[in-house]
């Protein structure tokens, strides 16, 4: 009782503890009050008062707290495991391999093979070399004239091991590491460059600004301006996604005489075709100028039907095209702020808008993707758009001149990036891109701890986003989905850059645009970056544990990678949680990125391949619900523009409800070779890197290792049907 009448004596701030204990094994902790910090403090007049035990106990009661906690978190973590252990063992018995598309008899994934086993070959002789007492932290492991060293058979097998390392593995792959190094800093000063150029753009509030044109929106008269815009909405085989797409478009805020909205559709399912036209026809009945287009031969994918499409006769009759992919959700206020861009400046060509993302939060796979591409647009897009007047085309959210798109050559087949061969070679006729970046901020007059301004500003940027012009779209949320797309992302620029660095070298721009082009925008970003990847953490690392007389500088194992993460991920701060596992998964995106660029470069099969990214169409309910909400309110002209969207949301929730039951029996994971292949790797590498007490080498290879695994068997986005 004496504690009891103590403590309602005394009142005290914290949270309450009371232990209790039934059982020598079995106790509970309710939480009544625990000790605030200054309880800790025993002033002089406090020993007098006994301040001295009633600490005594409350450090006991916290010591207890602590330990309940450790116990959970002990408890969560083996429950943890055990789930990850039992999901890995039904993957693994139900799972699909990558072989069932040839993938594993690549030569690619051969070679990956090869070095697995040699590596594990390796492994086996160098424990045996340890046991027999080659202790590789003593100073005269090369001492190999010492009798007492070489004793018999083995110990000249592994003298004559250790020489032929010395003499022959070691200087190649030293010269390998330096290589590789001297292509990390380059790379490195690139991305350091760049994020100084955008913190530059934002202390200045440097942004495009557009010309006012906005007057009568409905007849377009006026001083007003108000260009024929035709919109183009290429799809193929995409019905979870056509109907939101199709809706915002035609909810666009133009006079209805200078827009035509064309669905472009390459599916060859003729259920979905019929619902595509089905939809467009409602449209057309509700006043929408919008046309079915269907071609029955399908060649040159995207860039096929584009190019079909602008050789329709009606399409001299308009100056813009505005390209929207079947994911993509426009704002109904985008023409009105990327069109006046045109205004009074003859020579842009292409402005292209920021995308956002509907499903960025939808899983971890997401969510690291959510970082690659805030930084591209933020950064890159952004500082190339203001300072070069130039950078890649994405493909949509985008509206071009259709001057700038003939004068080039238009839309041609002969790669899988149609959009960046076209703004390459539009750049070289001399048009002017306009990045809008889609944010406001504000300006900062001084340099006063920049690093701190540009997070600042950084977090208000994707505050503002959300008011200001917008693009929305859909992220892969399968890591199959996402291996398809980066694999087609990365083998293109290879070959387009086979293709136009004869036409980069003859044309008359200026020898800066032509280095930027050639060093910067293919070689430094598109070839460099995945090769030395893949070659510097995931073969010559693992490769520098068995030959250890190369070795490679733990700066370059942990510190600069770390501080290039820390810079990626500074466009998105709220992903900063996610700075571990996206510098991980970049290391092990870097083996399809590698081979992607191999296929490309030298023209192999899979460099021609195109697969639609697999959309989950995830944003179509609340699209349409914010498109009824929106039907309540007055508007200009498209009260009589838009179909019953309630019969719509119900029909889309059943179509949903039927396929999500289809689905969950369809839905498999894939086991792919290669990451796995690699994974097994590391680990060899990390266990060897044990016997010469390597400490962040071995961290580095054990997580990098458990990263490929974790690919390797689907662990990590959803699974695909």
């Amino acid at each position: 009782m004496a504690p009891s009448l103590w403590w309602a004596k005394e009142s005290h701030r914290g949270t309450p503890v009371v232990v209790k204990m039934e059982k020598p094994n079995n106790w509970s902790m309710v939480e009544l009050e625990s000790p605030s910090d200054e309880d800790f403090i025993c002033p002089n007049d406090a020993v007098a008062k006994g301040g001295r035990n009633r600490n005594a106990k409350q450090l006991t009661w916290v010591l207890l707290l602590k330990a309940h906690r450790a116990a959970g978190c002990l408890t969560s973590i083996a429950a943890a495991f055990v789930s990850l252990t039992s999901a890995v063992r039904r993957r693994v018995a139900s799972g699909r391999t990558d072989g069932l598309d040839s993938s594993s008899k690549s030569r690619f994934f051969s070679c990956i093979k090869a070095f697995l086993w040699l590596s594990l070959l390796l492994l086996c002789f160098e424990m045996a070399a340890y046991f027999k007492g080659w202790h590789f932290s003593q100073p005269d492991l090369y001492s190999l004239a010492d009798a007492a060293v070489v004793r018999g058979a083995f110990d000249s097998l592994y003298s004559t091991w250790v020489l032929i390392r010395v003499g022959y593995l070691a200087p190649p792959l030293q010269l390998l590491i330096t290589l590789c190094i001297v292509l990390f800093l380059i790379q490195s000063l690139d991305r350091l460059v760049l994020c100084l150029g955008c913190l530059w753009i934002k202390l200045r509030n440097i942004k495009p600004v557009a010309k006012q044109c906005i007057e009568d929106l409905e007849s377009g008269d006026g001083d007003g301006y108000f260009p024929m815009v035709l919109v183009q909405i290429p799809m193929c085989n995409e019905k979870e996604v056509y109907q939101q797409s199709i809706a915002a478009v035609c909810n666009l805020e133009w006079p209805k005489g200078r827009m035509l909205v064309q669905v472009l559709d390459d599916s060859d399912d003729p259920l979905t075709q019929l619902m595509i036209k089905e939809e467009v026809h409602k449209w057309q009945e509700n006043g929408a100028n919008i046309i079915y287009r269907h071609r029955v031969i399908r060649e040159g994918y995207k860039a096929g039907n584009l190019k079909s499409a602008m050789n329709c006769s009606y399409v001299k009759d308009y100056e813009f095209v505005a390209i929207f992919d079947a994911d993509f959700q426009p704002s109904p206020d985008f023409l009105m702020r990327t069109i006046p861009h045109f205004k009074d400046n003859e020579e842009v060509g292409l402005v292209q808008a920021r995308w956002s993302f509907v499903n960025k939060d939808e899983n971890l796979l997401t969510r690291l993707q959510l970082i690659n591409l805030a930084f591209h647009f933020e950064v890159e897009q952004q500082v190339n758009g203001i300072f070069l007047n130039f950078f890649g085309f994405n493909g949509t959210a985008g509206i071009w001149r259709i001057k700038a798109l003939e004068e080039s050559g238009g839309w041609l087949e002969r790669t899988t990036v149609e959009d960046m061969d076209i703004a390459v070679r539009a750049h070289l006729h001399g048009w002017k891109f306009v990045f809008l970046n889609d944010v406001e901020v504000a300006a900062f007059e001084d340099l006063f701890l920049p690093l701190l301004a540009f997070l600042c500003v950084l977090v208000f940027s994707n505050v503002a986003a959300f008011l200001n012009v917008q693009c929305q779209c859909e992220l892969p949320e399968s890591y199959e989905a996402y291996r398809k797309q980066q694999h087609r992302w990365h083998s293109g620029p290879m070959q387009l850059f086979r293709l136009c660095l004869p036409a980069i070298i003859r044309s008359e721009m200026s020898i800066l645009k032509k280095a930027n082009m050639i060093f910067l925008f293919f070689l430094l970003r598109k070839l460099i970056l995945p090769f030395y990847s893949f070659t510097l953490f995931c073969i010559i690392l693992p490769m520098t544990m068995f030959v250890p007389e190369a070795t490679l500088p733990s700066w370059i194992v942990c510190y600069i990678p770390a501080v290039m993460s820390f810079l990626n991920i500074l466009p998105a701060p709220k992903s900063f949680p996610f700075i571990v596992p996206y510098l991980l998964f970049e290391n092990t995106m870097s083996v399809t990125k590698f081979n992607a660029m191999i296929s490309g470069l030298f023209q192999l099969g899979s460099a021609y391949e195109w697969v639609v990214t697999k959309k989950s169409g995830r944003s179509s309910e609340g699209d349409l619900i914010a498109l009824v909400e929106k039907d309540q309110l007055p508007t200009r002209h498209r009260n009589n523009s838009e179909p019953n969207l309630d019969e719509m949301r119900e029909e889309i929730m059943q179509q949903e409800q039927l396929a999500a039951q289809k689905e969950k029996k369809k839905k498999h994971n894939r086991i792919y070779t290669k990451e796995l292949a690699l994974a097994f790797l590391l680990l060899t590498a990390s266990a060897r890197s044990l016997l010469s007490a390597q400490g962040i080498h071995f961290y580095f290879l054990l997580f990098q290792g458990i990263s490929f695994l974790l690919v390797g068997l689907d662990l990590i986005g959803e699974q695909v049907a």
